[in-house]
């Protein structure tokens, strides 16, 4: 019997070749992005897996809010690590890691430069219970000015040698030991560290001080600690650290009540290690997290992808229905059931799917690459898997199993009297069935491409905007410590070319990944009991040249001068400070106060630091444009370093590059020179949104030739169900044009329903996206006609195409059987 089937089967495929292969090849093309996408969920969702203990580690998170601004961090005072172990039961142990940006690290001579350096505390391996390599778990961060570093730094620097016990020199000034080697972390981790320092050896580390939020801090909890029960007993050891820390600062009538009463809080929870990657985007992650929002879209792409495949496989299935109708009533008349026809064609379906997915594991192969370089992942097909193929044959049974269902008991469904006449209509023409499918296939194209225009819309919205600086045409050279007192020398020998039109000396740029600084600043003269007077803003450490290299616009006042030596002490803020400070008639003048340093110990005249407003310079964006403009403070640092940036002419970019590369080997021999475009950096802020982007195009590109090849079968089917009606029209001399017009009005009439259900949706979804972004691009007409233009033209090039063939056949092929 199988055999028999077999053989009908093929017999079948090989009698409508044309239609069988691309029945196969959609169904194919559908299951391989399928196929791609759920290695990509499955990545997405693996991340922080690996470590021992994940479903107990936790990271300390910070809701702050003082001085009109709102930070969400993933940064807790130094002290807490401690303190969580002392204080709660729960707490195994604890970690703290203090990121201090990249270091040059040599062995004998020459320096490279490594950014995946980190200090950690002496409990790390407690903490995440990593493979060591070399080297033993205990006490391997107890000791200042000790380290550990991953399998690809020590074979980087001790290839073939034993690295433990050995030393490298960090920055050109510290030894640092080698305790222990650890197996490279995995790329699906939310940090993937090459270098831990011990941080025994930072000052900071060992701050008593609570008010400082400058350490990311991990737990490792009991099991079946609860997580609320610990929030709650964070939130009142906070309590009980920060009042007295706070009464010194605000005054002995300081509450926290009356703290909270004011809109300030200082709030700390836990947050699950395994939801960082798909949950979290605060200030402070170690690199860009995902999203789940975008792992549902594209869980839903896939499954839309598949419906999509399956009822082309259901469409073109039926469209050859008039090939299959004379079988079907010459088996019926013979005295085959239903259940027997049922049973053969779920028996060609269920074959179709396998050979399918056979097909769709080499498009997948093909296709991989190349989403690999758009996604930024390194995805491969499990081949060595047996899951992987248990996860094929039951795919293949369910994709089967929906694909066919329909046709098998359409083909099924003919009368042998009325199809042994010729008479092969079903039901299916000017059905709701047909109708139905061609909507939501259309619906589906349309929510994807209008999704694809608003986010490449808000992708170019971004690079265009009006930031309120310049990031065209500069050059940022890092690691300005390596030249140790040659700074100025450096920054005044480039600007002497003529190639360079300005340079300025800063770590603090307005693009991420430069540094921050956030103080409470007050005018001079009000009370700081009344916590309204507290101004929570940027201090920028600048040089003279900073705001005419950036291409600011001052709004009031004047710019930083060398004619004026009053300047030490004078400030610039931006416009929100402005607001924020309230100043009482012009800001120009005015005093601002904060504490000196980082004692926050008193209201001593003796402790503050107190400097004038010299200027106003206008709004500029220095975060993501998912944030709102906060308020910046800039002022001269007599001995500025981090980065230097110049301002050069687009057309001399390379002779600029060779030009600071010779001057840096000549003034910092041995060190590494580095450099980067203040634009490629400004871009790569929103490097997940536009990887996002190029994906979600490629898979609507995808999905929207899989569903023309529906539309494709449903035109066909059409042509084939009306191919006497059309010989009679062309034998009663009805024109080419007037037939396509004909075949192709009630499918547009469908494509245009389908615009009218989609693009609501479409509308409402990605403006629910938006709302991440304070600064946004209108979801106008424009983008409903574009969209709305694009799915016309490719559904009717694909009806035009089909029903000019139709339409252009010879009427006496079709009338000759009359």
């Amino acid at each position: 019997m199988l055999k028999n089937i077999l053989k009908i089967a093929l017999r079948s495929f090989w009698k409508t070749k044309s239609i069988s292969i691309i029945n196969v090849l959609g169904l194919s093309l559908g299951i391989a992005l399928c196929l791609i996408i759920a290695l990509f969920v499955r990545n997405e969702l693996s991340y922080d897996r690996h470590f021992p203990n994940a479903e107990r580690i936790y990271r300390v998170t910070s809701d702050i809010v003082f001085g009109g601004k709102t930070m969400n961090m993933t940064f807790a005072p130094a002290p807490m690590a401690d303190a969580l172990v002392e204080e709660l039961p729960e707490v195994v142990a604890s970690v703290h890691f203090r990121n201090q940006g990249s270091f040059l690290i040599k062995r004998y001579e020459d320096n490279i430069k490594e950014n995946k350096v980190i200090f950690a505390g002496k409990d790390f391996l407690e903490v995440f219970a990593i493979p060591l390599v070399q080297g033993s778990r205990q006490g391997a961060l107890d000791e200042p000015n000790t380290m550990m570093i991953s399998q690809t730094m020590a074979d980087k620097f001790f290839k073939g040698e034993n690295a433990v016990g050995q030393s490298l020199i960090l920055d050109n000034k510290t030894d640092y030991k080698i305790t222990a080697v650890y197996e490279d972390i995995p790329e699906n981790s939310h940090f993937d560290f090459h270098v831990l320092l011990a941080a025994e050896g930072l000052p900071e580390a060992k701050s008593p001080q609570w008010l400082g939020n400058n350490f990311q801090t991990y737990i490792l909890v009991r099991p079946n600690a609860d997580q609320q029960e610990m929030n709650q007993k964070i939130a009142a050891m906070a309590d009980k650290h920060l009042t007295p820390v706070l009464k010194q600062v605000m005054g002995e009538e300081f509450t926290l009540e009356k703290f909270r009463e004011s809109g300030n809080k200082v709030e700390y929870a836990l947050q699950p290690l395994l939801d960082i990657h798909l949950y979290s985007d605060l200030l402070g992650e170690f690199k860009a997290n995902f999203s789940i929002t975008y792992v549902y879209l594209f869980v839903a792409i896939a499954v839309f992808i598949l419906l999509i495949a399956c009822i082309n496989f259901m469409n073109l299935a039926t469209a050859k229905s008039s090939n299959r109708a004379k079988e079907v009533g010459v088996r019926k008349s013979m005295g085959s059931g239903r259940g027997d026809l049922i049973f053969q064609f779920m028996a060609e379906t269920f074959l179709m799917s396998f050979i399918s997915f056979m097909l769709a594991i080499f498009i997948a192969s093909l296709l991989l690459p190349f989403f690999n370089e758009l996604a930024g992942r390194d995805l491969s097909i499990p081949l060595d898997k047996v899951g992987f193929y248990i996860f094929l044959l039951l795919g293949a049974t369910l994709v089967g199993l929906i694909a066919g269902i329909y046709p098998a008991v359409f083909l099924s469904g003919f009368k042998p009297a009325k199809v042994l006449k010729g008479d092969i209509s079903n039901g299916m023409k000017s059905s709701v069935v047909r109708s139905s499918l061609v909507v939501f296939q259309f619906s589906i194209s349309i929510i994807l491409i209008f999704c694809t225009i608003v986010l490449f819309s808000q992708m170019n919205f971004i690079q265009n905007k009006n930031l309120g600086f310049s990031k065209d045409q500069i050059v940022m050279v890092h690691d300005l410590y390596a030249l140790g007192e040659q700074k100025q020398t450096f920054k005044q020998e480039i600007l002497g070319s003529p190639l360079i039109e300005k340079g300025t000396l800063s770590g603090f740029l307005p693009v991420s990944g430069t540094n921050r600084s956030d103080n409470p600043w007050w005018v001079m003269g009000r009370d700081i009991q009344d916590q309204e007077n507290m101004v929570s803003i940027q201090n920028w450490k600048v040089d003279f040249d900073y705001v005419k290299t950036l291409g600011m616009k001052m709004v009031q006042g004047r710019d930083f001068s060398l004619d004026f030596p009053s300047d030490s002490s004078g400030v610039i803020i931006n416009e929100t400070a402005v607001r924020n400070f309230n100043f009482e008639g012009d800001p120009i003048g005015q005093k601002i106060t904060t504490f000196s340093g980082n004692n926050v110990t008193g209201l001593n005249t003796e402790e503050l630091e107190v400097k004038t407003v010299i200027g106003v310079v206008e709004n500029f964006h220095f975060e993501s444009l998912k944030e709102n403009i906060g308020a910046v403070l800039m002022y001269v640092d007599p001995n500025p370093s981090g980065i230097a940036s110049f301002k050069f002419q687009s057309q001399d970019a390379q002779e600029v590059l060779q030009l600071l590369e010779s001057k840096w080997k000549e003034l910092a021999p041995g060190q590494p020179f580095t450099y980067e475009f203040l634009d490629d950096r400004f871009a790569s802020m929103y490097a997940s949104e536009t990887r996002i982007g190029k994906v979600f195009a490629a898979f609507t590109g995808f999905a929207i030739f899989i569903a023309c090849m529906g539309l494709f079968a449903l035109t066909a089917f059409t042509a084939e169900q009306r191919r006497k009606e059309i010989g009679i029209r062309k034998a009663l001399g009805a024109s080419v044009s007037s037939l396509v017009f004909l075949l192709s009005k009630e499918f547009t009439k469908l494509v245009l329903v389908a615009f009218v259900v989609g693009a609501p949706l479409a509308w409402w979804g990605m403006g629910k996206w938006l709302e991440d972004y304070q600064y946004r691009v209108d979801l106008g007409f424009g983008i409903f006609f574009i969209s709305a233009a694009l799915v016309l033209l490719i559904s009717w090039s694909v009806m035009g195409l089909q029903s000019f063939r139709a339409a252009n056949s010879n009427p006496i092929d079709s009338l000759k059987s009359e």
